[in-house]
């Protein structure tokens, strides 16, 4: 029940607004004060006299409103919610959200929040699938701000993809959890690695991959979010470090493994970093330069085995040790002998070959692999990818308990 809690819902431009209708009965039949938001294209599909009918309270559109700002300024609409709900989440809006905008009541709201923050996206397939679009809810994931939806199905403008906003109830649901949060990590100790990492060639010049750190980095925030003590080892990255989660930025493998042994024991260690398995044997002082005779001969060397190394541990090998296979072809068959070679207690195995747009990209296909066998996920944003993997592991560790 939400008896008592306070939800400041913003309603956005769209079609879907008409739910947001529902959404607020809803939430008032379990007890809810709702005081809502609209911005000036939400006002074309619902009409402010509405929500207020239904929230029971006054409803806000003006930014520049005296009246408003000396009775409930934007600073104290935004303080005095428990949760910040955006209902439906324009495209629009979530790209002023990420920017840090403040051009309208909205924006100006969202930026001024100390609060957590729940979106449910909804708008046209294609823009859902917009890189644009995509790399705003990666931004905002980010940040901490908590995702429902969207879900697939005909759409308003006839078409049929991914772009429905979740229903009512299931937001309540959304809403109800963020403000009971799920606790099953908290006591537990999760170390994960992320990024890249950098093989110096000599000062100027690196052996490395394509990936971006955006998978290891919303599992670091995941398994925060379930309150577990995380330490994110990272090569270098783009990404923002998740909230509530310890940075250890390193550069080669061997400070990787230096770092990731440093903070054991721990209770799961996942291993998403992308490790280079070679490094050049000698790292030249100064910058290699043409000379006229041909390329250089660089000898390689082999990189320490980061998760090999943390799985055969004895006396504080992790409870449960998660890898990551990035494979280009026989991704399961490949994924079942790396498992065994490793001695790890899980691999999630994904395609990264080209065309796939895994390394950099949003979204992710995930087999996991266990001692029991494979569990095929569907494609879904790393987010989401993310959250299950949580999940998983949560569930193991209570189940060996």
């Amino acid at each position: 029940m939400l008896q008592g809690r306070r939800v400041l819902l913003i309603i956005s431009g769209g079609i879907a607004a008409y739910k947001s209708l529902e959404l607020i009965r809803r939430l008032r039949d379990r007890g809810a004060a709702v005081r809502c938001v609209m911005t000036a294209a939400a006002a074309q599909f619902v009409t402010p006299l509405s929500v207020a009918a239904l929230s029971e309270d006054k409803v806000y559109t003006d930014l520049f409103s005296l009246t408003d700002e000396s009775e409930m300024g934007h600073i104290r609409l935004s303080r005095e919610a428990d949760l910040v709900v955006v209902a439906p989440a324009s495209a629009d809006l979530m790209g002023r959200m990420a920017a840090g905008m403040a051009d309208d009541l909205a924006a100006t709201v969202l930026l001024a929040s100390d609060k957590p923050v729940l979106i449910a996206p909804a708008m046209n397939a294609m823009m859902w699938a917009h890189p644009a679009t995509q790399a705003n809810v990666a931004t905002l994931a980010a940040r901490g701000v908590r995702q429902v939806g969207p879900n697939a199905g005909d759409l308003a403008c006839g078409e049929i993809g991914s772009g429905r906003m979740a229903e009512p109830l299931e937001i309540v649901a959304a809403i109800e959890q963020s403000l009971a949060p799920d606790r099953r990590l908290a006591g537990k100790r999760a170390l994960v690695t992320s990024g890249p990492t950098r093989e110096a060639i000599d000062p100027v010049r690196y052996l490395s991959n394509h990936s971006s750190g955006k998978q290891g980095h919303a599992i670091a925030a995941a398994l925060a979010a379930l309150g577990a003590d995380t330490i994110l080892v990272s090569g270098p990255t783009q990404e923002a470090t998740p909230p509530g989660v310890a940075l250890v930025a390193i550069e080669s493998a061997a400070e990787m493994l230096v770092a990731a042994e440093a903070h054991l024991p721990v209770d799961v260690a996942v291993m998403a970093a992308a490790v280079a398995d070679w490094r050049v044997e000698t790292v030249a002082d100064q910058k290699l330069k043409k000379n006229g005779k041909g390329p250089p001969l660089l000898r390689l060397a082999e990189n320490p085995d980061i998760l090999a190394t943390l799985a055969a541990r004895r006396n504080d090998r992790p409870r449960l040790v998660v890898g990551f296979a990035a494979e280009t072809e026989n991704v399961v068959a490949n994924a079942q002998a790396k498992r065994r070679r490793k001695g790890c207690d899980w691999i999630l195995a994904n395609d990264v070959s080209a065309g796939t747009g895994t390394f950099g990209g949003d979204s992710n296909t995930i087999h996991l692999v266990d001692a029991h066998g494979v569990e095929d996920w569907p494609a879904m944003t790393k987010q989401a990818v993310a959250a299950r993997l949580a999940d998983r592991i949560a569930a193991a560790l209570h189940g060996a308990e």
